[in-house]
């Protein structure tokens, strides 16, 4: 199934960089959000499209709330 709204790769980019910007290893979130890494790293590839409750595991995970996981982050100006 193609994701064409663009919301995988959008929630594939704020949990690699919540996941970092906390400090977190791929494992280390695994644990925490109760996933095997394998599953965290296609989430953050983009290749796993995850369920609303997973969603809300990782925001917790993250210190964070699932809505802020969907929001498309701005890019910087050049």
């Amino acid at each position: 199934m193609e994701d064409e709204t663009g919301i995988v790769e959008v929630l594939a980019e704020a949990v690699k960089k919540a996941r970092k910007g906390l400090g977190l290893s791929q494992e280390d979130l695994a644990l925490e959000a109760g996933l095997d890494r394998t599953y965290v790293s296609q989430v953050e590839r983009g290749t796993r499209n995850c369920t609303i409750i997973v969603l809300a595991r990782l925001a917790r995970a993250l210190k964070t709330t699932p809505d802020r996981l969907l929001v498309p982050q701005r890019k910087g100006r050049a």
